[in-house]
């Protein structure tokens, strides 16, 4: 829908520098930038179900099979337009882009360790919006139009720690942290109204980290010795700080599209945001005192994202053993447990002021992420496995 500006050059730059490099005590000092664009074609792909791409006719009470008659409509393009949606893009859309820069130090700590601290952050500009309009009080021709310009920005901005000890003595081990803070104006396509907050998936505290150990074989007696040996263990732990939750108001359809929408909350003074209890799924709430519904459609003054969801924090394990059967053919044995410690953990959390169920975790983690399904998704309770593997 739009021609591709030939100044949309997106340069990228890294340097590395050997501080030190006395063995077990190296120090290399890393940093990049660049500059990357993205297409928008996701968004320009909505204008094909608008005017002049789609058409309905509907019947009641007809008999079937349908008639030549009845199938003898087509889309048009002349008025009124307002049986459906219009959607317009600026003649010269700019395309978005994001800068990006990061900077680490990696230090190694001995020959087989080492620890890298990083800060990387990244800033988006001319990012693509949807502003809708109801034009019908103004021109009786037109209902719905949704307009598409960029201009809006976003903000990323992190500090991240990992250590990763490489195969040593049967151990190697990898451990990550990161401190970070998204903001933008909605992280959503159809975000309405756009308003600067955190991102939808600010998470502020996030931690990995993953543990492998091949056993060594204890000296024993010449008949346990085979038992005891090529048993091998791995740790992986996973904890972070809640999603944001995006809070609601009273909803109200769209009369020219039919599409629902919610106002914002307006906070109330002297109120905690949370409330703690025994009787709240996860032990806590969010305070639907703290929280009144403005008049019409208004954002109200509650800040978006302000409020938090529940974090995560599960720990998998699983023990192995190898068999050597002949020269390069091998069968492992794998007993694995997913959440050994059946820490419970809460996903979804009611944002809608005006339920019965307001603020309260409505879901387990596990049915609210919905990538795959429930029973392989981290955040359910304790689950085992075993498998047989046979490796040549």
């Amino acid at each position: 829908m739009w021609h591709t500006p030939k100044f949309n050059f997106a340069p990228r730059l890294g340097v590395a520098w050997i501080v030190h490099d006395r063995e077990g005590r190296e120090t290399v000092l890393r940093g990049g930038g660049g500059v990357f664009y993205d297409t928008a074609n996701q968004l320009a792909t909505q204008g094909y179900n608008g005017i002049g791409f789609q058409a309905l006719k509907s019947y009641y009470g007809s008999s079937l099979p349908v008639t030549n008659a009845q199938l003898d409509f087509a889309p048009s393009v002349t008025a009124p337009y307002t049986s459906g949606t219009i959607y317009a893009f600026p003649q010269h859309l700019q395309l978005p882009y994001t800068l990006q820069w990061n900077l680490s130090l990696d230090q190694a700590l001995g020959k087989n360790q080492v620890l890298t601290l990083s800060y990387v952050g990244s800033s988006g500009r001319r990012l693509i919006q949807e502003q809708q309009y109801s034009l019908h009080s103004l021109n009786s021709n037109f209902g719905t139009v949704i307009l598409i310009p960029g201009g809006i920005t976003s903000n990323y901005q992190s500090m991240q720690a990992k250590f990763q000890r490489s195969i040593s003595s049967g151990l190697q081990a990898l451990a990550s942290y990161t401190w970070s803070h998204s903001l933008d104006f909605g992280s959503n396509n159809a975000s309405l109204p756009v308003t600067r907050g955190n991102s939808d998936f600010d998470v502020r505290h996030n931690f990995q980290a993953g543990v492998s150990w091949d056993i060594p074989t204890p000296h024993a007696h010449s008949f346990i010795t085979p038992l005891l040996a090529n048993w091998g263990a791995d740790i992986r732990a996973i904890a972070r700080t809640g999603f944001p939750v995006t809070l609601q108001g009273r909803s109200y359809v769209d009369s020219g599209t039919g599409n629902t929408y919610y106002s914002g909350l307006d906070l109330v003074q002297d109120q905690p945001i949370y409330l703690y209890g025994a009787q709240y799924p996860g032990g806590r709430v969010i305070n639907p005192g703290a929280f009144s519904t403005p008049s019409g459609s208004s954002t109200g003054d509650a800040p978006r994202n302000f409020v938090r969801g529940f974090g995560e924090f599960q720990l998998n394990f699983a023990a192995r053993r190898q068999f050597h059967l002949t020269n390069g053919l091998s069968l492992q044995f794998r007993a694995e447990a997913f959440n050994i410690l059946n820490r419970p953990n809460f996903g979804t959390v009611d944002p809608t002021l005006t339920d019965t169920t307001f603020g309260q975790a409505t879901q387990m983690l596990n049915q609210s992420l919905g990538t795959v399904a429930s029973q392989y998704q981290q955040g359910g309770p304790r689950s085992m496995q075993f498998a047989l593997k046979l490796r040549y």
